[in-house]
């Protein structure tokens, strides 16, 4: 089989009456693409796998998890999996539109974009524990990492190949491909998507995913802002608390030479504080830089991306083209 122009990698868990429909509309909004299509079945305890078998075709692929892993980690499975030049990412509910991803792709090809994602104009979710929360979580992301989409909860996603296989997916970090394709340098665009509502099953999501998001977001400014330079994190902030320590000790130091008693001061206790936090910290920036020069060198990885090679044809250079500084003299 050759290439597929693009991948469909669909997550499901538990959606046995929704798999019917789910792959019916698919096989028919890509009728006109070369595709593939990779399910994720994340360990659900229902009939999802035997109804994926007994609806899918040739272009069809089905990984099967011995346990519930979560999202991420099987949105990563299937992006592994994929072949296909781009790779296209949807939830298995019916509430993602497959009819979306054929325009979704051209543009990707046509206008030469690494990542077009999808925005639910009209969501058709509750407010109280969908909507509300993840207008939250979506406005705290983007003015925190700078990476200004709309609706970073949609999973209906085009991206390039080697963008996607490269983000690193792990834990619960799906919220922030955008924030992990960006930090590839990748050129990203949004575009209004369909939006269903849930017909069969239930949703796996709730408020909790809230504070999931804000958990998960101190690890992805780590990421974004200080993974190669952890020093000048730690560093920074073990500078300042010792230099603070130091001040308060200096201060106290001086009122004892003047014969003021200074014995159990909570400012004495506060000043030992900030001096061992400042020396744990340092410490800490140190030994982080070494483990990520390990992870660096170790699988000789490269600290930088490129995003393509020009090298000029060879020209034959004609005699009569070539000025004789001699011959002006």
């Amino acid at each position: 089989m050759s290439q597929p122009k693009i991948s469909v990698v669909i997550t499901v868990y538990n959606e046995e009456e929704n798999i019917q429909p789910l792959l019916a509309q698919t096989y028919a909004a890509l009728e006109t693409v070369d595709y593939e299509i990779i399910l994720v079945e994340d360990g659900s305890t229902d009939g999802t796998v035997a109804e994926v078998k007994k609806y899918a075709n040739e272009r069809t692929k089905l990984i099967i998890f011995n346990k519930n892993y979560g999202q991420t980690t099987a949105l990563a499975a299937g992006i592994d999996m994929a072949k296909g030049e781009y790779i296209a990412t949807m939830d298995g509910d019916l509430q993602n539109d497959p009819t979306d991803i054929p325009a979704m792709l051209e543009k990707a090809v046509v206008e030469e974009w690494d990542v077009v994602a999808g925005r639910r104009a009209k969501r058709k979710d509750g407010f109280v524990l969908r909507k509300f929360p993840s207008k939250i979580a979506n406005w705290v992301i983007r003015n925190t990492t700078k990476v200004y989409l709309n609706d970073y909860g949609c999973t209906l996603r085009v991206y390039k190949a080697e963008i996607a296989q490269n983000m690193g997916l792990y834990g619960e970090l799906h919220r922030f491909i955008p924030v992990l394709a960006k930090q590839q340098g990748a050129k990203m665009t949004e575009v209004d998507v369909k939006h269903h509502p849930r017909i069969h099953g239930t949703s796996k999501y709730g408020l909790s995913r809230t504070f999931k998001v804000l958990a998960d977001l101190i690890l992805m400014l780590f990421f974004q802002k200080y993974f190669q330079r952890p020093i000048h994190l730690f560093g920074g902030l073990g500078l300042i608390s010792f230099f603070l320590g130091a001040l308060i000790n200096v201060y106290l130091l001086i009122l004892k030479i003047f014969g003021e008693d200074i014995w159990g001061r909570p400012i004495m206790i506060l000043g030992f504080i900030l001096i061992l936090g400042g020396i744990q910290l340092i410490t800490t920036g140190i030994i982080a830089e070494i483990i990520v020069r390990t992870y660096f060198e170790s699988q000789d990885k490269k600290t930088y991306t490129i995003r393509s090679v020009f090298e000029g044809e060879k020209q034959e250079v004609k005699a009569e083209n070539i000025e004789n500084p001699a011959s002006e003299k």
